[in-house]
């Protein structure tokens, strides 16, 4: 299902303008907001009921718009060029304009870029957006609007509804510096043969 421009341009506004939003993703839905906007991001843990000491990661459009506010090093890079866009989330040191609510107080930033049509064309016209699922913490995650926890729809001024998401785990989470995988998703066993390279 493809989604209007009207409704990408409304969504991209209520970002700008410091609200959520629900966006699909190549797994399950995930509640966006600006990522570098730490009013933003306090309303995505508020939303979610989410610990504070739980980082949530941020998502571009592209490996190149990383950089602009990360600091991936040369085999981090190389590592993300071979699997992004993807079901993949590259734990790098984070830049200057990351808030510390959004890494938990950490150096380091999880960074996702969907492989997903409509995730994309919003990024393309938003800052980074928080890649987290839209689900209250402990629940589970969407794949339909219609399966959207109630706090979560209250909590969001726009919901970009493209049908049922593909599903599955949540990404693989990976330490390319430290070499760990940190959480299990699709991908992983290709990322751990990278890794070992």
């Amino acid at each position: 299902m493809s989604v209007s421009e009207a409704l990408l341009d409304r969504a991209a506004a209520a970002v700008r303008e410091g609200d959520l939003v629900v966006y699909p993703t190549e797994t399950v839905y995930g509640l966006g907001a600006d990522a570098l906007n730490a009013a933003a991001v306090k309303r995505v843990f508020d939303a979610k009921n989410r610990d504070r000491s739980k980082p949530v990661s941020l998502a571009v459009p592209s490996v190149s718009a990383a950089a602009n506010v990360t600091k991936p090093t040369d085999r981090e890079q190389a590592f993300m060029r071979e699997f992004l866009p993807g079901p993949v989330t590259v734990v790098v040191e984070r830049g200057p304009a990351v808030p510390d609510i959004l890494t938990a107080g950490s150096d380091r930033v999880g960074v996702r870029v969907p492989d997903h049509e409509v995730a994309l064309a919003l990024l393309e016209r938003t800052p980074p957006l928080t890649a987290t699922s839209a689900n209250v913490s402990g629940r589970e995650s969407a794949q339909t609007v219609d399966t959207l926890d109630a706090e979560i729809r209250g909590a969001a001024q726009t919901i970009v509804d493209a049908g049922e998401t593909a599903g599955g785990r949540g990404s693989t989470v990976v330490d390319v510096a430290a070499g760990t995988v940190h959480r299990r998703g699709p991908l992983a066993d290709a990322v751990e043969r990278w890794l070992q390279q």
